[in-house]
This record gives structure tokens, C-alpha cells and sequence, in this order.
């Protein structure tokens, strides 16, 4: 017995020992994954959340209401990756991607015009339609903001024709050739000239099919993307959760109903285009001239 005891007291600083070294073995392992992966994730946020070439970032994009979509029910599932979270059935958008997406949107807009490329904007609902028309004529841009032909694209060469009366009119009006004709008929070319102007005023002098598209609601604006897509026309579009992004060549998920979101990323898409045609010096000059204009 004194024996067994002896060789237990004996043996326990041993296995006290392996304890410890096997501690020391496992506190002293690396573990350069775990570490790592806790790295990118602090740094990705702050990588997009500030975006070199545009001038908008995730504050602006929140005040603007960008990140508010439609209920679920009237979600697309293709939406998915988009959503951030939901809030009382209101799907939230990740503005993270929202920056991302609209950053090479804003690149693309660039590039086109940059080589000359003819871009048409195109927003149709009420709330959206003032403010489209007066960044697409800040930037020199093309615009439909009234209705939809059927065929404008695809049909184009007819769509001319009613652009060629449209100017034809004008002439009659300015020459004063108008004045020639009795007065019931000169109110109906009036009225003619009125109508054409309404919807076809903003490619006045389209005479050749856009290089993109700028498009606010793919769901109203269905006919525009079906006939840019059989055209392999690029399309650059501000998508809610209510829209199939994979129609779209350069999809901006954001809120396509709010007028302050709209006007963000209208602007946005207006500043690539002056960027493209006279380059960056002259924002500045216009942001300068503003900050004058205001004091």
C-alpha cells in the first residue's frame, strides 16, 4: 500500500507537467484564420462606404431614403441579395450595395459619354418625371418623361418621321407660314405641334438610337427595357425590391418612389455625364459657382 502510494505521489507532478505543457501548446498555436477574418470585416464596411469616384455616400443615401423598399408581398426574389433586412413587412435595402452598384453605374454613364455616346433618360411616373427632365437638360442628355411609344426604339425609323413633323411645325410657326391657313386648322397644327412637343420634345435631336438607357422603375417602364434588351441596348436603372435585376446591365437597387431618392440618383447619374463630356475640373466649377450664387 505505502508502496502504490508513494508511486502515485511519484507520478502526479508528472501528469501535472504534460497538463501544463498541453495548456501552454494550445495557448501558444496560432490562429491567423480567426484573426484574419475578424480583419476584413472591420475594413470592408469602410472600404464601401466611402466611393472615390462618385460624390455621395451612405449618409446621403439614408436621408434621401434610398434604403426604403416595397411591402413583401410585392417583392421579387431576385431582390434578395439586395436586402438588408425587414422592418414592420417593409423590406429595408442594403446600402452598402447600393453605393457599390451605383459607383459602376456611375463609371459606365462615364465611359459612355466620354466617347460621344447619345444616353436617354426615362422616367414616366408623376413623381419622378420633373426631376428626370431637368438633370437630363442639365447634363444634355435625351428624355421621355411623358409616355412611352410603343416602338421607340424598335420602331425607330417611324418614330422619326413624327419628329421630322414635329420640327416641320416649328418651322410654320416661326416663319409665320401658320398664319396662311384658316383659323380652324391652324388651332388643330397647334394643337398637333403641342402634343408631339409634350411627348416627343426630349429627342428632338435623337437622330440615331441611344447608346444607354437611364431608366427610373423597370416595372412602369417595361416596354422601354423589353425593346433595349432586343436591341442589346445597356440599361442603367434604379431597381426596387419590386423589379428583376437581371434585366438589368447595371441595376441601382434603391426606392424608385420617393422624389428625394429619385433626385439623388438622378443627379448622380447627370454629374457621370458631365464628367464624361467635359470632364471632373468642371464640376468643381459649377459646385464653386453655386457656393457663390448662394452667398
Amino acid at each position: 500500500m505505502e508502496r502504490a502510494r508513494e508511486e502515485n505521489l511519484h507520478n502526479t507532478p508528472n501528469v501535472d507537467a504534460s497538463q501544463e505543457e498541453e495548456k501552454k501548446a494550445t495557448a501558444e498555436t496560432p490562429e491567423p484564420e480567426v484573426k484574419a477574418e475578424v480583419k476584413d470585416e472591420a475594413v470592408e464596411p469602410r472600404q464601401e462606404v466611402a466611393s472615390p469616384s462618385i460624390n455621395v455616400d451612405i449618409k446621403a443615401l439614408l436621408e434621401a431614403g434610398v434604403h426604403f423598399g416595397h411591402k413583401r408581398r410585392r417583392w421579387n426574389p431576385k431582390m434578395r441579395q439586395y436586402i438588408f433586412t425587414e422592418r414592420q413587412g417593409i423590406h429595408i435595402i442594403d446600402l452598402r450595395k447600393t453605393l457599390e452598384m451605383l459607383e459602376k453605374a456611375y463609371n459606365k454613364v462615364r465611359e459612355v459619354a466620354a466617347n460621344d455616346g447619345k444616353i436617354l433618360f426615362v422616367c414616366t411616373k408623376k413623381q419622378g418625371k420633373d426631376v428626370v427632365k431637368e438633370e437630363a437638360e442639365r447634363c444634355g442628355a435625351f428624355y421621355i418623361v411623358e409616355r412611352w411609344l410603343g416602338g421607340l426604339l424598335t420602331n425607330f425609323e417611324t418614330i422619326k418621321t413624327r419628329i421630322e413633323r414635329m420640327k416641320d411645325l416649328e418651322r410654320m410657326m416661326d416663319d409665320g407660314r401658320i398664319e396662311q391657313y384658316p383659323k380652324k386648322e391652324r388651332v388643330k397644327l397647334e394643337k398637333e405641334l403641342e402634343k408631339l412637343r409634350k411627348v416627343l420634345g426630349g429627342i428632338k435631336e435623337m437622330d440615331t438610337l441611344p447608346d444607354l438607357l437611364y431608366i427610373v422603375d423597370i416595372v412602369t417602364e417595361d416596354i422601354a427595357v423589353k425593346e433595349a434588351r432586343k436591341l442589346g441596348i445597356p440599361i442603367v436603372a434604379l431597381v426596387d425590391t419590386n423589379g428583376d435585376p437581371d434585366l438589368i446591365d447595371y441595376p441601382i437597387p434603391g426606392n424608385d418612389d420617393a422624389i428625394r431618392s429619385i433626385k439623388l440618383i438622378t443627379k448622380t447619374i447627370a454629374d457621370a455625364v458631365i464628367e464624361g463630356k467635359q470632364g471632373k475640373d468642371f464640376l468643381v466649377k459649377e459646385k464653386e459657382f453655386e457656393e457663390k450664387e448662394a452667398v
